[in-house]
This record gives C-alpha cells, sequence and structure tokens, in this order.
C-alpha cells in the first residue's frame, strides 16, 4: 500500500533537520493511520494532511473532505499547583454533508474523539443532531513544578463534499471553584461543562449546589474523581461518581474521605429529553432512523461550593435530641416524687393521732385516690379506710349483684382453666345478654360483667401480638433498606432515596443521618409511655389484692393490654420511620405508615374499650382488620395511580364496611350477618319509617354514626374524583379523621354526662392540641415528595432551620412524638375523674 501525501506547510522547504512540531506531527499521521487501518479504511483515500501551528482564543475556519485532513497542534504550559481548564468548541457551518466530521483530539495521556454532527439518542431509539458542539479537556495531574505539554486536534471526514467548521480553542475561566463562591455558566446537551473543586485545610465535608431559574431542559449534575476520561455526556455520565437529576435545585453532599486525591470534577451535563425530569415526551418518530430537531436547549446555571458542617455540630444535634426528650423522663419522674410527697403529707394530716382513735375524733381517713397523677392508676385507697359500698347499691339494670368474696376471688386461681365465654354458655344469659345490651340507657357496669382476669388475659394478647409482628415486619425491613443505602453508595445514584438534598448529613453509610435520629423521640417517648403504664399496672394489682372496693367496683375497669400495645407500636413507628428515611421512596413508604395505622386502631379500640370492656374485638379480629388495610394501601400504591377500576372498588369496599361497623355500633354486636338479613331490614325500615315514623332508641349512638358516615362517604367521594396519587396518606387521613371524630364525640358526651375532666388530663389535652397544630405545620411544609420526579421533589428541598442540622420534616418528627406521647396520656387519665364512682352510675356512649 503506498501513501501518497504532500505536505503544505510554512516549513516544507526549510532546510536543516526537521522542527520539534514535526516529530509530533510524524506521530499524529502514524496515528491517523494506525485509525484509518483499524476502521477499514483505505489509507490511499488521504490526499492531503494539513498540519498548522495552532493557538489559544482563536478562531480557525476550515473547509474538511475526504481528500484532505487537518491537524492542529497546541501546545501550554501546566504546573502542579495550579489547574487550567481547556475547552474545544466546534460549530459545523453546512449540515448538508453526507457524512459526519470526525474530531479526535490526542494528549499525552488520553483521547478524546466526537463527531459532528454530535448525535444523542433518546427513549425509543430518538436521534437528536446537534451541529455546536464544546468539550472540556482532561487535565492529568503533572508532577512537575512546571511543564510543557502537546496536544493535537485532528480533523477529517468521509464525505467527499466540503463541509466547512469552525474550531475554536480556548482557556476555561474559573475552572477551579472557590469556596463560598458563586460560578454562573451556560450548559447543553453538547456542551457539557465540567469544573474542578480542592478540598480546603480543615473541611472535610462540602456541599455542591446547582441552580437555575430555568425548570428546563432536565439536566444531571455528577460528582466524579481526578481522573480521566470525564463522562460528560447524556448517555454515559451515569458510568461513574454521584450524579442526580435535577430542574431548578441540585445539591450533593461530597467527604473527603471518598476523594484520596483530595479533589473533585462537578459535572453538569444537559439531557437530550425532559422525561426523566417529569416533562412532556416527544412524539415516536415514524421512521427509525428519522433525525429530531432538538431545538435550543441550552440552560443558565450557576455552581457554589459550601462547606458543611462539622463534628461539633454533629455532637451538638445528637445532645440536643437527647436532652429534649429525657427531659420528659425527669419531668415525670419530678411529677411522681411530687404526687408521692403530696399523698403522703395528706396521709398524715387526715390520720388519727396515734393515742386516739377513729371513734373518739370522728374523722375518716381522707382518701389519696382523688389526687393520683398520670404514674397512679387512681384506685390506690387504703382497704382499712372504706367502708363496703359493694352492697349498698340497687342495680335497676340486670346487673347481678356479686358479694366481694366472688369478685375478689383467689388471684392463684389458674387462669388457663377459664376462657372468655364460659360466663355465655348458658342460653338464659344468653338471652339475658340481649336484654341488657339493648336497653336504652347502658352503664358501664353492664358491660363489664365478664370476669376481670379473663378480660386481662384477652386484653393483653395485644401486646404479645403486636411485640410479634414488630419482629417478624421489623428484620425484613431493616434488611432492605441496608439494600437500599449500599445500591445507593455503589452506584451513586442519587435519585433512588428523596433526601432533603439541601439538609442531608451523612454519617458512615447513612445519606442523612439527622432524617434517621429525629425519629429517636418516638422510641424514647414510646418506652416511657410503657413505663407509666406499667406503674399503674402495679399500682393496680397492689389495689385488688388488698380488696380495694373502688379498684373492683368504680371507675373505667382498668385494663392494660392496649396500652402496652399502643406503647410499642410508638416505639416501632420510630424505628421504621428511621428504616424509611434511610433511603424514603415511594416503595418503602408503606414502613412510615404501618404503625401509623395500627396506632389510630388501637386508640379508637381503646376509646370504645372504656365504656364497652366486655364486647370489644379481640386481639385477632382487629389485627386482621388493620392487616387488611396494610394490604389495599400497599394495592393504591402500586396500582391505584389514575386507576379508575381501582378506586371505585376501594371506595365501594370503604362505604360497605363503614356500614357494617356503624350497625355493630349501634345494636352493640346483638345481630347477625346471616341469609335473613335483607329481611329484618325490611322489616326494621316497614314498622320504624312506614307503619309509624318513630325516632332511633339510641339517639347519642345514632348521632356519631351518622357523622361518622357524613365523614367516611365523602373521603370516599373525595377519593374516586380526585384519585389522590399518595394512597398512603390518603388512607391514613380516613383512619385520622375518623379517630378524631370519636375522641371528639367521647369529650363532649362525657361532659354532657355530668362528668368532669380533672386537671391533668385537661393540661395533658391543652398540650396535646397545641404541640399538633405545630407539628401539623411543619408536616405540610413539604420538603420532598416521591409522587413526583427526584428532580421536581428537589425543586421543594429546603436548608435546615434549627441548630444548622435538622430541617422542616425533622421538627415534625420532634413535635409528632411528642403530640402521640400526649395523646397517649390524655387517653390514660382522661377518665381518672370516675375512679370512685359506682359503674353502675357511669354512662355507657
Amino acid at each position: 500500500m503506498v501513501l501518497r501525501s504532500s505536505w503544505k506547510s510554512r516549513h516544507k522547504n526549510s532546510c536543516g533537520p526537521a522542527p520539534r512540531w514535526i516529530r509530533p506531527g510524524l506521530a499524529a499521521l502514524l496515528w491517523l493511520c494506525a485509525i484509518r487501518l483499524a476502521c477499514g479504511i483505505e489509507v490511499g483515500e488521504i490526499k492531503t494532511i494539513i498540519q498548522k501551528d495552532a493557538e489559544f482564543d482563536a478562531n480557525y475556519n476550515d473547509m474538511v473532505t475526504s481528500e484532505n485532513q487537518t491537524i492542529y497542534a497546541f501546545n501550554h504550559t501546566i504546573s502542579r499547583n495550579k489547574t487550567e481548564g481547556v475547552r474545544v468548541s466546534v460549530d459545523v457551518l453546512s449540515n448538508k454533508s453526507e457524512s459526519p466530521i470526525l474530531f479526535v483530539v490526542r494528549q499525552k495521556q488520553g483521547v478524546l474523539s466526537f463527531q459532528v454532527p454530535l448525535i444523542l439518542r433518546g427513549l425509543y431509539q430518538r436521534k437528536y443532531p446537534y451541529y455546536d458542539v464544546g468539550r472540556t479537556l482532561c487535565q492529568p495531574p503533572t508532577r512537575a513544578a512546571s511543564e510543557t505539554q502537546y496536544f493535537f486536534v485532528d480533523v477529517s471526514t468521509l464525505s467527499s463534499q466540503g463541509t466547512n467548521y469552525q474550531l475554536r480553542v480556548s482557556r476555561v475561566e474559573s475552572f477551579t471553584l472557590q469556596t463560598n463562591k458563586k460560578f454562573s455558566f451556560t450548559a447543553s446537551p453538547s456542551q457539557p461543562q465540567y469544573f474542578k473543586y480542592v478540598f480546603q485545610d480543615g473541611v472535610d465535608t462540602v456541599i455542591v449546589k446547582v441552580n437555575s431559574d430555568m425548570t428546563f431542559p432536565c439536566s444531571v449534575m455528577s460528582i466524579q474523581d481526578i481522573q480521566c476520561p470525564i463522562y460528560d455526556l447524556d448517555n454515559n455520565v451515569a458510568f461513574i461518581g454521584m450524579y442526580q437529576t435535577m430542574t431548578k435545585k441540585g445539591a450533593i453532599t461530597v467527604q473527603r474521605k471518598d476523594f484520596p486525591s483530595n479533589s473533585f470534577y462537578v459535572v453538569v451535563v444537559v439531557k437530550t429529553e425532559d422525561e426523566a425530569c417529569g416533562g412532556p415526551l416527544r412524539f415516536y418518530p415514524l421512521r427509525p432512523d428519522q433525525l429530531i430537531d432538538a431545538g435550543n436547549r441550552s440552560k443558565a446555571l450557576d455552581v457554589m461550593v459550601s462547606p458543611a458542617i462539622n463534628l461539633e455540630a454533629y455532637v451538638m444535634g445528637m445532645l440536643f435530641c437527647l436532652g429534649i426528650f429525657f427531659s420528659f423522663y425527669l419531668l415525670t419522674l419530678l411529677c411522681v416524687c411530687l404526687e408521692r410527697a403530696r399523698l403522703n403529707k395528706r396521709r398524715n394530716v387526715f390520720l388519727n393521732p396515734a393515742d386516739m382513735s377513729p371513734a373518739e375524733t370522728g374523722k375518716t381517713p381522707a382518701s389519696p385516690n382523688e389526687y393520683g397523677s398520670f404514674a397512679d392508676n387512681g384506685s390506690t385507697m387504703s382497704s382499712e379506710a372504706i367502708t363496703d359500698s359493694a352492697t349498698s347499691t340497687d342495680n335497676n339494670y340486670g346487673y347481678m349483684e356479686r358479694s366481694l368474696e366472688s369478685v375478689t376471688r383467689s388471684r392463684q386461681e389458674s387462669l388457663s382453666s377459664i376462657e372468655e365465654d364460659d360466663y355465655d354458655t348458658l342460653d338464659d344469659i344468653h338471652s339475658d345478654k340481649n336484654i341488657v345490651r339493648t336497653k336504652k340507657f347502658l352503664y358501664v357496669a353492664d358491660l363489664a360483667r365478664k370476669d376481670k382476669r379473663i378480660l386481662s388475659k384477652k386484653y393483653q394478647i395485644y401486646f404479645w401480638n403486636i411485640a410479634t409482628i414488630a419482629v417478624f415486619y421489623a428484620l425484613p425491613v431493616v434488611q432492605l433498606v441496608i439494600t437500599y443505602q449500599t445500591v445507593v453508595n455503589v452506584t451513586g445514584n442519587q435519585d433512588i432515596c428523596y433526601y432533603n438534598f439541601l439538609c442531608a448529613h451523612p454519617l458512615g453509610a447513612l445519606s442523612a443521618f439527622n432524617n434517621i435520629l429525629s425519629n429517636l423521640g418516638y422510641v424514647m417517648l414510646g418506652l416511657l409511655f410503657l413505663l407509666i403504664v406499667l406503674k399503674r399496672d402495679l399500682a393496680q394489682n397492689r389495689a385488688l389484692e388488698r380488696h380495694d372496693v373502688n379498684a373492683l367496683e368504680c371507675g373505667i375497669p382498668k385494663h392494660f393490654g392496649l396500652f402496652y400495645a399502643m406503647g410499642t407500636a410508638l416505639m416501632m413507628e420510630g424505628l421504621l420511620s428511621a428504616c424509611y428515611h434511610v433511603c424514603p421512596n415511594y416503595t418503602n413508604f408503606q414502613f412510615d405508615t404501618s404503625f401509623m395505622y395500627m396506632i389510630a386502631g388501637l386508640c379508637m379500640l381503646k376509646l370504645y374499650q372504656k365504656r364497652h370492656p366486655d364486647i370489644n374485638a379481640s386481639a385477632y379480629t382487629a389485627y386482621a382488620c388493620l392487616a387488611a388495610v396494610i394490604f389495599f394501601s400497599v394495592l393504591g400504591v402500586v396500582f391505584g395511580r389514575d386507576n379508575t377500576a381501582f378506586w371505585i372498588v376501594f371506595s365501594v369496599i370503604h362505604i360497605l364496611a363503614t356500614l357494617l361497623l356503624s350497625t355493630q355500633l349501634y345494636y352493640m354486636g346483638r345481630w347477625r350477618l346471616n341469609a335473613g338479613i335483607m329481611r329484618r331490614i325490611v322489616y326494621v325500615i316497614y314498622t320504624d319509617c312506614i307503619r309509624q315514623c318513630s325516632g332511633p332508641m339510641y339517639i347519642d349512638r345514632m348521632v356519631l354514626l351518622v357523622m361518622g358516615n357524613i365523614v367516611n362517604w365523602s373521603l370516599a367521594a373525595y377519593g374516586l374524583i380526585q384519585r389522590p396519587n399518595d394512597f398512603a396518606s390518603y388512607l391514613l387521613a380516613i383512619a385520622i379523621c375518623n379517630l378524631l371524630l370519636y375522641f371528639a364525640f367521647y369529650i363532649i358526651m362525657k361532659l354532657r354526662s355530668g362528668e368532669r375532666i380533672k386537671c391533668l388530663a385537661l393540661v395533658c389535652i391543652l398540650f396535646t392540641a397545641v404541640v399538633w397544630g405545630f407539628a401539623l405545620y411543619f408536616f405540610f411544609q413539604g420538603l420532598s415528595t416521591w409522587q413526583k420526579t427526584p428532580a421536581e421533589s428537589r425543586e421543594h428541598n429546603r436548608d435546615c432551620i434549627l441548630l444548622s442540622f435538622f430541617d422542616d420534616h425533622d421538627i415534625w418528627h420532634f413535635l409528632s412524638s411528642i403530640a402521640m406521647f400526649g395523646s397517649f396520656l390524655v387517653l390514660l387519665t382522661m377518665d381518672d375523674d370516675l375512679d370512685t364512682v359506682q359503674r353502675d352510675k357511669i354512662y355507657v356512649f
């Protein structure tokens, strides 16, 4: 094969040894030949090779054909202490060429090649041509204090037509970013930009923020190590480093330990399409090879690198979090000590002198029950100071009187031989149950006839079941989120997790430690509530052991199984919320909501149990219903988005469940769902509405159930019409609305019945209401949302607002945990005023 070439340069006719730049030119020629041989191109097709000495910041307007090739030789001086960026810009002035122009930039330690027009692919193999291309050259580090390096730009094409182009090589100003200094630039899909940042002494973590006033075009910011090549095109930017899509905001926290060279590149690439950022998708091309005009996709952006928080801020954040919740422990301990001191003082005041008998003084010792705190159950009256009033109350409502001995039978008797249904084995008692529960005016004594030990055993199952559920649920959740975090760390894909990137402080392998730490309140306050309940439970057991009449026959029956379950659920909510915030996204949002459903359900069951201890749902039934709720939550998240069929089915089930529950509550469980249900419904409508118009027998219950049906039917209609994307939150809203409605009804009926709310319970109610108000304010700030794309979600990101460590959502965690704890205390103390009232005088509502 014969190589035919003619050198056209200003040194063509000179004598003497070849200049230094000619020897690199020969190497360039050999390199070009090798490339063409590898591509199967005949070297003989090259007619002319033109090599030129070129200068920076000069425009070179030339023409290239298949018969000529141009090589531009550049040299520049680089130093070890200063990094200077070099940018190659090419503009093809004619777009009618049958073949693209190939540009090859050869450097000392690397090669960069691209063609013009640059063809970038989108979804479904769409092809977008770009005729104006700009690339920044990768500058390898040098060990010498100063070094002159050469690089060459080879221009060639296979097109027989002459194609005009313009080449410009320039130095990049502000290639090295300065700390806390904003730098503005413009980028496009064919003209990506990247800059270098060097860690300052004493700075171990920085946050890189990229902002733009333009939502679209969609762009990608990437953090890459100082090594060549740099992946700065839409089709390869995800190959290495950390990256995330962005519209107006983007932020990545970078740690020095991840970059041994103590420096990194900030790469910004504009995507060819906006679909990844939630933008519209272009039409499908009619022909596979059809080129689509991308239009103007230039985007103005600015970048700034700022130091992140230091170790002191981490320590302050952790101490602040621990201090807040330990203060509740100290406050509880202080209340217990003060209450005990006050009770002892009152006992000393009212106790008889040592040398006088009660008969001589004519005084009866006062009961300390009137001054109980939330750490005491209010039923600790001394049995020596109480007259037996168990037989002094006349029961006119079928309440079967029991002697003190029958009520306080030996606690040593085995519970295993007693079943809950033992009381209901005889037909006459079953008939009596129908009579009692369908009376117009019900009292707690009518619905507290079963043996207390049996009911305690029944309600303890709530605690053991939820503890078992928690173990089996939490273990795979922890394993899954660890896998999520590992995938994020290995792939560098920041779009997997929906953090508030402007306030996400890493610790170890965790990307947002502050969002995890703020969930500590749920765990600590849940544990504190369990300790308070345990204190009351032990006090109640001591009162029963000494045959305290108030504990046996007065007040709301004390069953603590549901309280234990509520405290456990609060602790698990903290654990699972922390797991969710390891990598928040729509696939694991159920981790954050599952125990919220349980808490809402358990609170409603506890409210109902207070006045209906004998007929409350069993643990198995309750947890089966909650499991169905979580099942629908998963279906809604996966299939509910804009799925009309799903919303129709769910709305029908929601309405039917509301009607069935309303019937169960209205008739106190004394109805049956069988084949004759329709006949009985028709009969009731005929007798009560057609034959004679009579009002409901249980007016208070009817008011509650009518309001509940209005609320639930309205929520079902809203879901069917609006079809909200966040189905899990919609389902949680249904549970919370029903809980608030029932709680408001309970308080109103309590006051209407002449009962009072003690000072401690009233303080808890007011405090909890205020805290809930502030908590909801921070909840609705919406720092991120997985209902949108990751890039759109970042538009809601905000800076930290507390100690430069916690954001709005962390404050929601703080306040909501305190509010839930306060709500539990309200349920625990709201009926303490009834501890000395006979149960046959306490209304059921």
